[in-house]
């Protein structure tokens, strides 16, 4: 409940601040302390890895083939760090519907809490769509600014 609580409230944070224009400059200058940060850091870590651990023991009986499916998510998600930033810095419509997708799985967790069961292929075909929406519009820019040069 709490993980997609934090997730709606912290997404819809990030997008009203791109709505109201508070540039990352802006937001760096304002002093968050490190304590603060560290506490959000060691929360996230805390609710999604106890969530990724649960979800693994639902998943598959073996030890072996959960510390190989987490090595290797984190394994991946270290080398695909930079490569996502840098094009969601190229591209920041990515960012707002990064952060809608973030508040749409943060809904399913809270409506979960409940017992209120959305099929998880219901997400994954709103998010796909979207997603082929927004790439077909990041190509369409790039095709029009081009086509000005």
């Amino acid at each position: 409940f709490f993980g997609g609580l934090f997730l709606i409230i912290k997404a819809a944070q990030e997008i009203y601040e791109a709505l109201n224009g508070v540039s990352p400059e802006r937001k760096s200058s304002g002093r968050a302390s490190l304590f603060s940060i560290l506490i959000q850091i060691a929360i996230l870590d805390i609710v999604f890895s106890l969530d990724s651990v649960i979800t693994a023991v639902g998943l598959v009986d073996q030890l072996t083939i959960m510390v190989i499916a987490i090595v290797a998510a984190v394994g991946v998600m270290m080398f695909a760090a930079e490569g996502i930033g840098n094009f969601v810095d190229k591209h920041p419509t990515i960012k707002i519907l990064a952060l809608a997708f973030l508040i749409l799985v943060g809904f399913v967790l809270v409506f979960e809490c409940f017992q209120i069961h959305i099929p998880k292929s219901y997400i994954y075909v709103a998010m796909a769509f979207s997603l082929a929406v927004e790439l077909i519009n990041i190509k369409v820019r790039s095709s029009n600014k081009k086509a000005s040069e």
